[in-house]
C-alpha cells in the first residue's frame, strides 16, 4: 500500500476512533457534560472555519485562479448540503426525564422505560449509522489533505477528531441507556467511527497518486467547502446550545488561535524534504 495511504489511514483512524473517547464520557460518568462538549465544538469550529478559508480555499484561489477555486468551493458546500439534507446528523437525546424516573423508583416509571428502551435502542443504532454516513466523506477529505502535505492531513484530522468526540456521546447515550451494558454503547460508538479510515480505503483507488495538481488543488478547495459547511450548520449550533452563545464564540477563536500556531510550529517543526 501507498505511503501516503498509509498516513491518511492512520490520521483517519485518529479522528474516526475520538468517537471512542466520547463513549468513555458516557460510561465513566453516565452524564456527560454538556457545557464542556458545547466548547469543545466551539474549538473544534475554530479549527475547521480556519482550515477551511485561511487554508484550502485560499491555496484553491491562489492555485487555479479566483473563479475556478470559488466554483470548487461551492461545490463542495452544495454537496455536503445535500448530504446533511438526507442524512441529518443525530444530536443527543434528551432522555434525562426517564432516567429521573428510574431514580425515583416508581413502579410506573419503570414500565415506561422499558416500553421505551426498545425506541432508545433503535435510536442509538439510527444515530450510529446517520454518524457512520456522516464520518465517511471526512474521512475522503482527510486523505485528499494528505496528498497535498502532512500539515493539511493533521490539521483536518485532528479538527475532525475533535469534532467526532460528541458524536461518539451520541451514540453511546442512548444505547447505554436501553442496554445497560458499557460494552454494547462503547462498540457501537467505536464501530461508526471506523467509516472513516473506511472512506480513506475506497478514495484511495478512486483517486491516483499521480493526480493533476490542478484538480488536486480543486478537490481540496470542495474540501474547503464541505468544512465550512459542517461547521457553519452542525458544530456551532450545537456549541450555542451546550456551551452559550458568548462562551462558544470565545472557544471558536480560540481554536482558529490555536490552529494558526500549529501551522506555524508544524512548518518549522517537519524536515525539509516532507511535502507541506
Amino acid at each position: 500500500m501507498d505511503s501516503q495511504v498509509l498516513v491518511a489511514l492512520g490520521l483517519s483512524l485518529l479522528g474516526g476512533l475520538s468517537t471512542s473517547l466520547g463513549a468513555l464520557f458516557v460510561v465513566i460518568s453516565q452524564a456527560p457534560n454538556l457545557k464542556m462538549l458545547g466548547l469543545l465544538q466551539g474549538f473544534a469550529a475554530g479549527l475547521m472555519l480556519s482550515i477551511s478559508f485561511f487554508d484550502l480555499a485560499h491555496n484553491a484561489i491562489n492555485s487555479i485562479g479566483f473563479l475556478k477555486g470559488n466554483l470548487w468551493f461551492f461545490a463542495g458546500v452544495i454537496f455536503f448540503a445535500l448530504v446533511s439534507y438526507f442524512i441529518p446528523e443525530p444530536t443527543l437525546a434528551p432522555i434525562s426525564s426517564a432516567k429521573g424516573k428510574k431514580k425515583d423508583g416508581d413502579d410506573r416509571g419503570k414500565d415506561i422505560m422499558k416500553k421505551h428502551r426498545r425506541q432508545v435502542l433503535f435510536s442509538g443504532i439510527i444515530t450510529a449509522v446517520g454518524i457512520s454516513l456522516h464520518n465517511f466523506p471526512e474521512g475522503m477529505a482527510v486523505f485528499l489533505g494528505s496528498m497535498k502535505g502532512l500539515r493539511v492531513g493533521i490539521n483536518l484530522a485532528l479538527a475532525i477528531a475533535l469534532h467526532n468526540i460528541p458524536e461518539g456521546v451520541a451514540v453511546a447515550l442512548p444505547v447505554y441507556f436501553a442496554t445497560q451494558s458499557k460494552w454494547q454503547a462503547f462498540k457501537l460508538a467505536t464501530l461508526s467511527g471506523l467509516a472513516e479510515p473506511l472512506g480513506v480505503i475506497i478514495v484511495a483507488y478512486l483517486f491516483p497518486s499521480s493526480l493533476n495538481p490542478e484538480i488536486l488543488e480543486g478537490l481540496l478547495g470542495a474540501v474547503g467547502g464541505v468544512m465550512a459547511f459542517l461547521t457553519l450548520h452542525e458544530m456551532l449550533p450545537l456549541a450555542f446550545d451546550y456551551a452559550g452563545q458568548k462562551r462558544a464564540v470565545k472557544a471558536v477563536f480560540l481554536g482558529m488561535a490555536f490552529m494558526s500556531a500549529s501551522l506555524y510550529f508544524l512548518e518549522r517543526s517537519l524536515p525539509a524534504d516532507m511535502s507541506l
